[in-house]
């Protein structure tokens, strides 16, 4: 039995109690959690509720999220396969997106069909499929996905010429703040904003950008979906693309780095964590 197989044994309480330590030194308290990434830990065992599986399913998910906003906000689906084998490159446009809908950095980019190393990606993607997202930070909500591959419509933003990330941080429903990821791949940089677009001094993960992001045209509306689609969550991470003035849906998050990354300074991880009214238990 290797290590892998040994961790699996353990049951969620203590697996999350000795991550928990591994990255901020401490025990974490689940009787009274009062940190944001504290009270993370406390919603991976308590807060189960079955419609979530479907919201992290990035397949599922854009049927939740059409179903709530609107179609006019998702990416098309070019295409599901069960296996990377079942990829048929000559039914895809010359410029397309490959991900895993289980975990979030199984992605291959084609901007161009001749240059596009289709071998590697299918021997990259093929082993993802075998991973259970679940095991590594007990989100539960992963557990019970199906693992699929799928081709999505490639989108890229004329202006900024990348697809940027806008990540809404939503608490009880109510949107807060926004992450803007800059440089996604290559030096990627991180800047946070209230909703009324000022700049918010913390670092979480990444640095921040050595030019701040400007304001999207669509900020203020990416909120009030945000806030749409949290609806009867305790917290919720809902992505956004504005891709030449339009807003396309990205992902939903329930926990934003298994609530493993230090959110620096740690009194933002205390205010957010304020933020959270935990619901009554349902593990």
């Amino acid at each position: 039995m290797n290590k892998y197989s040994l961790l699996k044994i353990i049951p969620d309480k203590a697996y999350l109690r000795l991550m928990y330590f591994k990255h901020f030194k401490k025990m974490p308290s689940f009787r009274s959690p009062k940190t944001y990434n504290e009270k993370l830990q406390w919603l991976k065992l308590y807060d189960r509720n079955p419609i979530y599986t479907v919201m992290v399913d990035k397949i599922e998910a854009k049927r939740f999220v059409a179903d709530k906003i609107g179609e006019e906000y998702i990416i098309p689906t070019l295409a599901v396969y069960d296996s990377a084998e079942d990829i048929d490159i000559e039914k895809l446009p010359n410029q397309f997106v490959l991900k895993c809908n289980h975990d979030s950095k199984s992605v291959r980019v084609c901007k161009d069909k001749k240059a596009f190393d289709f071998e590697e990606a299918k021997i990259f993607l093929e082993p993802r499929l075998k991973v259970n997202g679940y095991w590594y930070g007990r989100e539960w909500p992963y557990r019970n996905v199906v693992p699929r591959i799928f081709a999505e419509k490639y989108m890229e933003d004329a202006t900024v010429k990348e697809l940027r990330d806008y990540k809404i941080y939503t608490f009880n429903g109510k949107a807060k703040f926004c992450m803007i990821n800059t440089d996604r791949g290559t030096d990627t940089r991180a800047d946070y904003f209230d909703e009324s677009y000022n700049w918010m001094n913390f670092t979480w993960g990444y640095p921040h950008a050595d030019v701040k992001p400007e304001k999207p045209v669509n900020y203020e509306k990416m909120f009030q979906l945000a806030e749409n689609l949290a609806e009867g969550t305790a917290t919720l991470r809902v992505d956004f693309y504005e891709v030449n003035g339009q807003v396309y849906f990205g992902e939903l998050t329930f926990f934003d780095a298994s609530g493993f990354d230090k959110i620096i300074p740690d009194s933002y991880d205390l205010k957010f964590g304020e933020w959270v009214n935990l619901p009554n238990k349902r593990g």
